[in-house]
């Protein structure tokens, strides 16, 4: 039997149940500290798609949201979402575990590409130049 998710001692669907405030004191003090600040005019917007987005859920549809707002803080709302977060080049498509609860949009769509460094073409450098090209 898989254990349940719990965050901080809350089951999800009590997260869920929760009003802003009490979950908004559950967090680390980074994130209680940006959402005590306020909602950016982005992210309420972000927040109104999300919401609408889990209505169609609701009814069936399966609906993907698009953002370029990195440092949303996950909700327990967005639980079960597939968002699509810009990376500065492309939308990665983000699917909301209960797990990632707390943690920013930003963190689950990285920025860099890992380096794949290949054979060392023409002009590399000075050591490259006995090298045999193929």
């Amino acid at each position: 039997m898989p254990r349940e998710f719990t965050y901080r001692g809350y089951t999800l669907e009590q997260l869920e149940s929760m009003s802003m405030d009490e979950f908004i004191d559950l967090l680390p003090s980074r994130q209680r500290r940006s959402f005590r600040r306020g909602l950016t005019p982005e992210q309420r917007t972000l927040l109104e798609k999300i919401r609408k987005a889990k209505e169609a859920m609701r009814k069936g549809d399966n609906v993907i949201v698009k953002t370029h707002v990195r440092d949303m803080i996950i909700i327990p709302e967005m639980v079960g979402l597939k968002i699509l977060v810009h990376n500065g080049k492309d939308f990665v498509s983000v699917e909301i575990k209960p797990e990632m609860i707390g943690q920013y949009l930003g963190e689950f769509a990285i920025t860099n590409k890992p380096v794949k460094h290949g054979t060392p073409g023409i002009g590399a450098s000075r050591s490259s130049m006995y090298v045999p090209l193929k």
